[in-house]
């Protein structure tokens, strides 16, 4: 920040970015931000929840009005005093709604614009002892669906719209007060660490003193734009919400973290305050989440936890933050989170039993238009050493696999424009009348190729090709799941959520599918954290990821990126941290074809419980140079070398043999 005379200059690398929700609850906190003096110096986005925590955990923001789950999730945010979203009374804009009583309900569609109301609805729906199922939409989707015996919960402006709609309404506020008789916080202002000073916190507070007192002109341009009652929107905004951050407000919210942490959808964590005027991060600080909801007077300073503790609560089943992920993986000494993994690994396969599956990866093309700069593989469109596999040549490698036994091709390639949906059916049609074996094929980026080339709608690509014989989709592309580090080493490839969207429409349909990890290019160990989160989080709403599998860039002299940190120690301490943080994923396979098969052995030690595939052939890591293979019998031997028994699996990791 510089000064002319009396005239302020602010820098743009000075101005504070903020994120803010898009709601009409929320803008009596943020809209003199945007139109009054203090737009000079802050740079104001306005954001759905879920989008506004996705740019404050990946630093495109350092502020934002964060919904308390996602502060829990995301963990050494800075809370600040005195400002919120919150309620004490029926909220209206966050409920489930329905044409029938909320007991006869046997699924309910989830809005997944905020994840705090999607855990506070789970909480409620598990008090109630009622089980639907949850499966995730966009607002109007939600809506659309609500019919007979299928709910939805909607929040926001949505909610609002079709308050009067439906018969009946669970308003989780309401049924959270009359749970706990404390108010419910939705969301608060949080800060990332060292990003928010003295005057930028008073900015904040001038901007609730007058919005608050344009409340009734806010409902008014509300009205006039949506057509909803003016009246009713002021009261909304004045008698449904509470916009102050008080005592009881803190007991209600860290009453929230206590119960979600209990039921295992959040991290264990706590608010923390300093002196007056000065805000501390929300804390990871175990407190038992069977304790009663703190007094006012327990938000003090608090020790950072220890790296033991860390480890011990992960090793017991509970939920890490972003924040403690990262730290473990930064920080956690090599061999204690081996450990930490492996009480993970036995404590959810008690039986000392190691899977493998018997399959191919066939990679049935390698002309591919993405052009990423660290694949060795692909071969532009027109090159002279771009291939098509014929049905003679595909005919070949599938007998092999059904003379050995196997149960299923892994099958991907590149994304080829002259390979319409229609050559993917027929393909898929001849190899299950042919052969019978399982098909785990095309990648998310593929299935939204497809999409793209033919015009149609991605749940219509996997509907055509599940009927044609898709059994499984693969986690391929994934890379690291942030758009920082896509947009650098593979500009052109689908986006995260685009990737994550791909699964969540093939999890909806009761199709599984794996969840990979590519790390070791540009990004940071907070940023692979960032990736396990977001798988965390979708195998949360969907349950459809069978394992999760990661391997370090392969580098290969003439690629168009410089390998960043790899090798075998980390590879082995990220496995563990991956195994420490998907708590909700039940398996996880040691890459073995990029790190050799007695590395691969170690990996059980460091969480893995599947030895993966036999590997008649791999076409893209060998690309690059590493040519690890091995048959049946030599893995069920590494298996039985390191201790444990094996057994033969399919894609779903359904036993096809006794374990031996």
């Amino acid at each position: 920040m510089t000064t002319a005379g009396n005239v302020v200059k602010v820098e743009e690398a000075d101005r504070l970015r903020v994120y803010a929700v898009e709601y009409l609850n929320a803008r009596p906190l943020w809209e003199t931000l945007r139109d009054g003096p203090a737009a000079k110096i802050v740079d104001l986005q306005l954001a759905r929840p879920s989008e506004l925590a996705r740019a404050l955990a990946e630093k495109e923001a350092d502020v934002g009005l964060l919904p308390v789950a996602a502060a829990a999730t995301i963990g050494d945010l800075r809370l600040i005093r005195g400002m919120a979203i919150a309620c004490r009374t029926k909220v209206r804009s966050v409920s489930i709604v329905s044409e029938r009583p909320i007991h006869e309900l046997t699924s309910i569609g989830l809005d997944l614009s905020s994840r705090t109301s999607v855990v506070l609805g789970r909480l409620l729906l598990q008090r109630r002892k009622l089980t639907p199922h949850l499966f995730g939409a966009e607002p109007q989707a939600a809506i659309e669906a609500v019919k007979d015996r299928t709910g939805a919960l909607i929040i926001g402006d949505a909610a609002l719209d079709v308050e009067n709609r439906f018969p009946y309404r669970l308003d989780l506020a309401e049924d959270w007060i009359d749970w706990t008789g404390l108010p419910f916080v939705f969301a608060a202002w949080f800060a990332r660490p060292g990003a928010v000073r003295a005057e930028h916190e008073e900015l904040l507070r001038a901007a609730k003193r007058e919005g608050l007192l344009r409340r009734d002109a806010i409902a008014k341009e509300h009205a006039a734009r949506t057509g909803l009652a003016e009246a009713s929107l002021q009261s909304y905004l004045r008698d449904s919400l509470c916009h102050d951050l008080g005592d009881n407000e803190l007991r209600g919210m860290e009453r929230f973290w206590i119960e979600a942490a209990r039921a295992h959808l959040l991290p264990s964590c706590s608010a923390v305050f300093s002196a007056a005027g000065d805000a501390e991060p929300v804390s990871s600080v175990r407190r038992p989440i069977s304790a009663p909801p703190p007094s006012r007077t327990s938000f003090g300073t608090r020790a950072r936890p220890s790296l033991d503790a860390l480890l011990s609560r992960a090793a017991d089943g509970e939920r890490l933050s972003l924040a403690e992920g990262t730290r473990l993986l930064r920080e956690g000494t090599f061999f204690e989170l081996g450990l930490a993994a492996d009480a993970v690994r036995r404590r959810k396969h008690p039986k000392g039993v190691v899977t493998y599956i018997v399959d191919r990866n066939v990679n049935y093309t390698n002309v591919c238009t993405t052009s990423c700069r660290f694949c060795a593989f692909y071969r532009p469109v027109g090159h002279p050493e771009g291939y098509v596999l014929s049905r003679e040549v595909l005919g070949k490698k599938l007998q092999e696999v059904v003379d050995a036994g196997g149960v299923q091709i892994l099958l991907q390639g590149g994304l080829n424009p002259e390979l319409p949906l229609t050559w993917y059916e027929d393909l898929f049609r001849w190899m299950k009348s042919e052969y019978k074996l399982g098909l785990h094929a095309l990648s998310p980026e593929e299935i939204i190729h497809l999409s793209n080339l033919e015009k149609l709608p991605v749940r219509t690509i996997l509907e055509r090709l599940h009927a044609a014989g898709l059994d499984s989709v693969p986690g391929g592309g994934a890379e690291i799941l942030v758009d920082r580090v896509r947009r650098k080493i593979a500009k052109t490839k689908c986006t995260s959520a685009e990737w994550l969207g791909v699964m969540r429409t093939a999890h909806q349909m009761g199709l599984r599918s794996s969840a990979t990890m590519m790390y070791g290019t540009i990004d940071t160990p907070e940023e692979r954290v960032q990736h396990l989160l977001k798988v965390r989080d979708l195998q949360d709403e969907t349950g459809g990821f069978t394992a999760f599998f990661c391997w370090d860039f392969q580098f290969e002299k003439g690629v168009h990126i410089l390998p960043g940190e790899h090798g075998t120690h980390l590879y082995l301490r990220t496995q563990a941290v991956a195994r420490l943080m998907l708590d909700n994923v039940d398996h996880v396979g040691a890459s073995w074809v990029t790190q050799g098969p007695a590395v691969g052995q170690v990996a059980l030690r460091f969480g893995a419980d599947d030895f993966g595939s036999v590997m008649f052939e791999e076409n893209v890591v060998s690309s690059a140079g590493t040519t690890f293979g091995i048959n049946a019998d030599k893995i069920e031997g590494r298996i039985k070398e390191a201790g444990f028994r094996s057994v033969r699996r399919n894609v779903r990791y359904d036993w096809l043999t006794e374990p031996v």
